[in-house]
């Protein structure tokens, strides 16, 4: 499974609302991170290694269940006490878990605004599911 993480700012920032020192994407941006994503999800299908994929809804749509002294608390989101968040997730079936780390990596080049920085920023984590295939690096 390939998770990528996203905070309610880059939510924000992706339907055009600034957000702290993150500039609001343009139309044109987002259509083409779209684009990107469409194309890298299409090669995976014609490779045969697509499984599923979906994105998430912003965390301000969240809800968190929590035990409070044996008795379940809701709390609605976004969290203060969590920056990021799940965004998404892509589900492979390929030969090796080096294989699912290539194909994370091609996510590395996902369009995104001149003036957005994303060194320190971005990343997507790579985790075998269990119970299928091999789990060695």
């Amino acid at each position: 499974m390939i998770m990528m993480y996203g905070s309610q700012q880059d939510y924000d920032v992706l339907t055009g609302t600034p957000a702290d020192d993150k500039p609001a994407w343009s139309a044109e941006d987002v259509a083409a991170m779209h684009a990107f994503m469409e194309s890298w999800n299409n090669d995976l299908v014609e490779s045969g290694e697509f499984v599923d994929a979906r994105g998430l809804a912003a965390p301000a749509h969240a809800r968190r269940v929590r035990l409070r002294d044996g008795v379940p608390v809701v709390t609605d989101g976004p969290y203060p006490e969590t920056k990021e968040v799940l965004a998404g997730y892509t589900i492979v079936e390929c030969a090796s878990f080096d294989r699912a780390t290539e194909i994370a990596a091609r996510l590395a080049n996902t369009p995104h605004p001149a003036d957005a920085t994303l060194d320190h920023e971005w990343y997507v984590d790579v985790r075998p599911i269990e119970g299928h295939g091999e789990m060695e690096a």
